[in-house]
C-alpha cells in the first residue's frame, strides 16, 4: 500500500468526464480515476479553499462524523474490478477503527475535508498507475492540466453542471452501438 496525494482535477474532453489524479508520495506514479461532475466539484472546492455558502453533502459528512465522536483516519483506493475503482473509508471512534465501503470519489473528497491520509493498493498502482520521468505529467486526449484548472470559476462549472445534458455525456462507442441498433431493427 502507497500513501497518495491528490495532485489536481482535469477533465476528459473526448469524454467529457472528470478526472482526479493522484500522485504517490513517494515517487512519480500518477493514478488517473474518472469521477463524476458532482464529486469533482466537491474535490476541487476543497482543493481551491472554496467555501460554499451552505454544507456540501461531503461537508456534512464530515459534521455528521465529528459529531459522533470519530474522525476519518485514511482512505484506501482498494481495488479496480471491471473499470471501476473501489475504495474504503476508515474511521477511529473511541479507539476502534471502522471501515466503509466508499465510491472512490466520495472517499477522496471526505479525505481532503478531514485532512485524513489518502492510499492505494500496491496492486491497482501496478494495474493503473502510470509513471512518468519528469516532474509532472503531460496529459494526452484533450485533457486540461491541474494548473489551468485552477483558475477555474466554481460558479461557472455550477451553471455547466446545471445545464448540461445526458446525451453531452455520450461517448462515440455509444453513438456506434445505437446507429447498429437502429440499423438491425430496420432490417427486421
Amino acid at each position: 500500500m502507497r500513501e497518495m496525494s491528490v495532485y489536481g482535477v482535469s477533465f476528459d474532453l473526448a469524454s467529457k468526464q472528470p478526472i482526479v489524479l493522484l500522485r504517490t508520495t513517494d515517487g512519480n506514479t500518477f493514478l488517473p480515476i474518472w469521477i463524476g461532475h458532482p464529486e469533482a466539484a466537491a474535490i476541487l472546492m476543497k482543493l481551491q479553499d472554496s467555501e460554499p455558502p451552505r454544507p456540501l453533502t461531503h461537508d456534512l459528512a464530515c459534521s455528521i462524523i465529528d459529531s459522533l465522536d470519530a474522525e476519518i483516519v485514511r482512505v484506501t483506493v482498494t481495488e479496480l474490478r471491471e473499470n471501476t475503482f473501489f475504495a474504503r473509508i476508515t474511521l477511529r471512534r473511541d479507539g476502534d477503527e471502522l471501515e466503509i465501503d466508499s465510491r472512490t470519489s466520495d472517499a477522496i473528497a471526505l479525505a481532503l475535508r478531514a485532512d485524513a491520509s489518502i492510499f492505494a493498493a500496491d496492486e491497482v498502482i501496478d494495474e493503473s498507475g502510470v509513471e512518468f520521468d519528469g516532474d509532472e505529467p503531460e496529459l494526452e486526449r484533450g485533457v486540461a492540466t491541474p494548473a489551468s484548472l485552477s483558475e477555474v470559476d466554481v460558479g461557472e462549472f455550477r451553471r455547466f453542471l446545471d445545464s448540461v445534458t445526458p446525451d453531452e455525456f455520450r461517448t462515440e462507442d455509444e453513438d456506434a452501438e445505437e446507429e447498429e441498433e437502429e440499423e438491425g431493427e430496420a432490417e427486421d
